[in-house]
């Protein structure tokens, strides 16, 4: 019997069956982690990557398990990002969860850190981010409700919280500034799309492969859940904030990361 006081039985609190997902950066790291979650949990998943070969590889290996396609895309450029939702209307109707999780990162000493490599960084980072979102705004306003509102969940990083150790100057202001972007347009999307972001910290992924090999032992010991994150941590957060359960939630910035940042 479900609790009286709950709208929602409590089954459903964090389903997602149904809900059309794109997610940037999906084929590989945290945003193949979130799109495989999406698509276990009954989504229909819609991946963008870069490069086509690992857009087809990862739709053939996610459609055993559900639906799933996609779409290469460079969102490092304000026209590649409307190739993309362009791409996306033409087959779908409506977005019901937009997940910006494309990004670049750089770490350099400080004398070396020049102007391309901020633009590099800043450009898919945070530029990315932004246009996006802009042009996703017909697809998520399409099936939205202030009741039942679309999910926009960017993806950022502890090192947008907390001063890294890694002399990567870009990458973390890049995030601080996601962080920031996230709140912004909550503000001005509400109430039918909410928008959060999700802060991660060690997972296993190419862009973190080699911080891992290096100092992956000392990072686990660190953190106060002496581990490093897993896919079904950072899949489970993603189901959350794009459920009934996430829905009375915007503007937040979600640190997943063991209580490394948040408790230093």
């Amino acid at each position: 019997m479900s609790d009286p006081a709950l709208s929602t039985p409590p089954a459903d609190l964090f389903s997602v069956a149904g809900k059309t997902v794109v997610v940037t950066g999906g084929t590989r790291g945290i945003g193949h982690m979130i799109a495989a979650g999406f698509v276990a949990a009954g989504a229909t998943v819609i991946v963008a990557s870069r490069k086509a070969h690992a857009v087809q590889a990862t739709v053939a290996e996610l459609s055993d398990f559900g639906a799933c396609s996609g779409f290469a895309a460079d969102l490092s450029s304000e026209e590649g990002a409307r190739q993309l939702a362009d791409a996306v209307s033409a087959h779908h109707g409506r977005v019901d969860v937009l997940v910006n999780n494309a990004g670049a990162t750089w770490g350099a000493p400080l004398a070396e850190h020049d102007t391309a490599s901020w633009d590099r960084v800043l450009n898919l980072n945070v530029q990315g981010v932004f246009h996006t979102t802009k042009f996703f705004l017909p697809l998520l306003e399409a099936g939205a409700t202030a009741d039942q509102p679309s999910r926009v969940i960017n993806i950022g990083s502890i090192d947008g919280i907390h001063v890294p150790v890694l002399e990567s100057y870009s990458y973390s202001a890049s995030k601080a500034a996601v962080h920031q972007l996230t709140r912004h347009l909550a503000k001005r999307l509400a109430p039918t799309i909410t928008v959060n972001a999700v802060a991660p910290g060690p997972f296993e992924s190419k862009m973190m492969a080699a911080t891992l090999e290096a100092f992956g032992d000392q990072i686990a010991a660190a953190a106060p859940l002496e581990r490093i994150g897993r896919p079904d941590d950072m899949a489970g957060v993603a189901i959350f904030l794009a459920s009934r359960a996430g829905s009375y939630l915007t503007g937040a910035v979600i640190p997943v990361d063991g209580g490394i940042a948040t408790t230093a």
